[in-house]
């Protein structure tokens, strides 16, 4: 159940948005929120979702998933949850998104979702990173900007969990060592293109059916990067339908030999989880260097 001074302040933020006196009469706890907790309100004026936490643990998550959430808005191709707002109470951070209802998928959901996510992945920068660092999942993630992407994957990506991995004492020598060596290949393994705007954690349990079948991406984790960090995560954690990746190969075709490289990429989320969760997760990561 929603904290009471919570609430009154979600009320008041609600009532003020939509321009008129709202009342919350059912909060329904939902599953998947994780490290937050997930709500349904609902509302005098319709359905919002809402994830809230304490205010001292993950300082900035909600506004940096607002941010992330609105670049992936702009880009206009792909069904993003529209953010309502996000805030700080003082004991509690919080941001509310519209409500989706969801359908069963349409005849041609993978299709769609994989010329879509070309289309998001067509909108570049230039420069890998991003102008503010945000999260994935309750790890901080550092976007500090480069000009080439096997600069940023080393420094931001795989050094940082490296060193963090280290500090905890979960990673052997050996695997260390591994990762040296692979960081005097990785010239050779990533073509040359420009940096694209990613979801940055498309895993199976970050996109939902919305009302109309069709695809909507949630919790990102956005930057600009190498586009074949997003295909290699929706492969990591149950694969996406094999329309997917025909379709997006029809519509922006990937560099020969992506099947095997975007395994190097998934060295980053592997490694995100061995800080997460231990190393459980070892064996999936030595077995990728092992290859390289």
């Amino acid at each position: 159940m929603l904290p009471f001074s919570l609430s009154c302040e979600i009320s008041a933020l609600l009532s003020e948005k939509t321009g008129k006196k709202l009342s919350i009469n059912k909060t329904v706890p939902l599953s998947g929120g994780s490290i937050n907790d997930a709500y349904l309100l609902e509302t005098t004026a319709g359905k919002f979702f809402m994830k809230y936490n304490r205010a001292s643990i993950y300082p900035g998550m909600f506004e940096q998933e607002a941010r992330g959430l609105a670049l992936l808005h702009n880009a206009g191709v792909i069904r993003i949850p529209q953010v309502v707002d996000h805030g700080d109470t003082g004991t509690h951070t919080f941001i509310i998104l519209e409500y989706l209802d969801s359908a069963g998928r349409k005849h041609d959901f993978w299709e769609d979702f994989g010329r879509n996510l070309a289309a998001l992945h067509r909108h570049t920068a230039d420069q890998f990173g991003l102008d503010h660092d945000n999260y994935i999942g309750s790890l901080k993630q550092y976007n500090d900007q480069y000009v080439r992407w096997i600069d940023f994957f080393r420094e931001q990506r795989l050094q940082v969990q490296i060193e963090l991995a280290i500090e905890s004492g979960l990673l052997p020598s050996q695997i260390k060592q591994a990762f040296e060596q692979l960081f005097k290949r990785l010239e050779d393994i990533f073509p040359e293109e420009p940096p694209s705007l990613i979801h940055g954690d498309l895993w199976s349990g970050n996109y939902m059916v919305d009302e109309k079948g069709e695809a909507c991406i949630i919790d990102p984790a956005v930057y600009y990067g190498f586009r074949e960090m997003d295909i290699g995560m929706s492969r990591l954690f149950g694969v996406f339908g094999s329309e997917f990746y025909d379709a997006y190969n029809e519509a922006w075709p990937m560099e020969p030999g992506w099947r095997e490289r975007v395994e190097i990429c998934n060295l980053y989320p592997l490694m995100v989880h061995v800080n997460l969760f231990g190393t459980g997760y070892l064996g999936s990561v030595e077995s990728i260097l092992s290859r390289f």
